[in-house]
């Protein structure tokens, strides 16, 4: 599988009348276990390219906040929400406050938009699915990554510049679309 590859099962995973990571994961279930283990991959790589600190202060003000467990939420629901948002956030994080759902989101006080704890598993609920293990899939994952890492997996040390995401006007400043539509909205909101 390659990223096209990935691209597709999201997009026709979209299609289906179930939750993204059941459609995602029934579809996976069918493939050859390196498959899976490729989309895994995939799906590694892109989550790594948005650990950045400008995506986690687009996290931190849609989410009122945001620990290590809730970024890697984000990052998966980044990926989760296809190929044409996803680019966006990647070029600027900002840019998600033009996201139907963040927007809508906003007004309701809903800080869970884009959080998607399980998207994070879709590979290994369809690797179990085959096997009946979830173990198999974390140890088969383990092995496949080591074999094809690459120069690009840089463990999030390129993180970009560090900031203070407490501080109103710093955030206004570099994320001036979600500071608006944030504003005043609680924990973590820039009042």
């Amino acid at each position: 599988m390659d990223t096209e590859g990935f691209w597709h099962v999201l997009d026709a995973a979209k299609d289906r009348d179930k939750p993204l990571d059941v459609a995602v994961a029934d579809h996976l279930s069918v493939l050859p276990p390196g498959e899976i283990l490729a989309f895994e991959l995939h799906f590694s790589r892109l989550r790594d390219a948005v650990y950045r600190w400008d995506v986690w202060a687009a996290a931190y003000v849609i989410g009122g906040g945001c620990s290590d467990d809730r970024f890697s939420d984000f990052t998966a629901g980044l990926v989760a929400l296809g190929r044409e948002w996803y680019e966006r956030a990647v070029a600027c994080p900002d840019a998600l406050a033009e996201h139907p759902a963040v927007r809508t989101a906003a007004l309701a006080g809903d800080q869970d938009v884009i959080f998607d704890e399980d998207f994070n598993f879709v590979s290994s609920k369809a690797y179990e699915r085959m096997t009946g293990d979830t173990d198999n899939f974390w140890e088969a994952w383990e092995t496949y990554r080591a074999v094809r890492a690459t120069s690009e997996d840089d463990g999030g040390e390129n993180m970009g510049e560090s900031f203070d995401f407490d501080d109103a006007q710093q955030m206004r400043r570099r994320l001036p679309r979600l500071a608006a539509l944030y504003r005043g909205s609680g924990p973590g909101g820039l009042t």
